[in-house]
């Protein structure tokens, strides 16, 4: 394994406690900074990532799709529209993805500028099926206390 030299400039208390450790594990300072590094750094790497749609993807689908979120009157007329276009929407952790008819996932609901929240409380229900209720309880709330302020 190739290696390279780093220089770290560290407060004078935390070089005592370092070498502290180093000596009670039986290691030096250099193993004991390499090995914290090392977990940092799988660390970060299992770290979850939004899971973000292209753009250009988006952009045509929210256009080919603007009229049948805009105008479905509920769930099922919804899911009706975007069934007639080859789609689909699917649960997803606490929202909505877009699929298409082989139920590959396209982008989330949100991304198409309609969130679950947003659609729970235009068609007061939550998406058929969703295992998620509490979001819906919670739309509920939002609104009785909307309407009580």
């Amino acid at each position: 394994m190739e290696t390279d030299t780093v220089t770290l400039k560290l407060p004078r208390a935390m070089v005592i406690a370092l070498k502290l450790v180093a000596s009670d594990a039986d290691l030096t300072p250099g193993q004991i900074i390499r090995d914290a590094i090392t977990r940092d750094l799988i660390r970060r790497q299992k770290a979850k990532t939004p899971v973000r749609a292209d753009e250009a993807l988006v952009a045509p689908l929210r256009a080919l799709l603007a009229d049948d979120f805009a105008y479905a009157q509920n769930w099922a007329d919804l899911l009706q529209r975007l069934d007639a276009k080859g789609y689909a929407l699917a649960e997803s952790g606490g929202g909505l993805v877009l699929q298409d008819s082989r139920g590959t996932r396209l982008c989330k609901g949100s991304e198409l500028g309609y969130g679950y929240a947003h659609l729970m409380r235009r068609y007061d229900a939550p998406f058929p099926g969703h295992s998620h209720q509490w979001a819906y309880h919670r739309v509920q709330i939002e609104k009785l206390a909307s309407t009580t302020a």
